[in-house]
């Protein structure tokens, strides 16, 4: 999974760019053959104003299903980072369940239509 890491209005230090890679590592491992990309940009709203203005957007750019964005605002970046990275791995999560299980009901239509053919005596 090739990660591509930015930070808007701050310098991006290493140990937030190792904590970003880790988390992310343990959140979407178990799906990272389907994930082309991913991007995430850090940014910091407010500047030196303060508050709630910490962003964390997570970019999934996938294979063989749509493109997943995720966005997350706190006070705390590494607190945006954390929800936005578990809120990422849960919607890929979903999305992937969603194909098999589409996969598998056409499957079992196209059983169920050729044995009704078989059964009415088409051969």
């Amino acid at each position: 999974m090739h990660i591509d890491l930015q930070s808007r209005s701050f310098e991006l230090t290493d140990a937030l760019d190792k904590y970003v890679r880790r988390r992310l590592g343990f959140s979407l491992a178990a799906w990272q053959d389907q994930i082309q990309r991913t991007i995430i940009r850090l940014t910091d709203i407010n500047g030196p104003r303060g508050g709630d203005d910490k962003c964390c957007r997570i970019h999934l750019i996938m294979d063989q299903l749509n493109d997943i964005v995720i966005e997350d605002t706190r006070a705390d970046l590494y607190m945006a980072i954390d929800r936005a990275s578990s809120r990422a791995a849960r919607t890929l999560s979903r999305r992937i369940n969603r194909k098999r299980d589409k996969q598998r009901h056409r499957t079992t239509l196209n059983r169920n239509n050729l044995d009704s053919l078989y059964s009415e005596g088409f051969q």
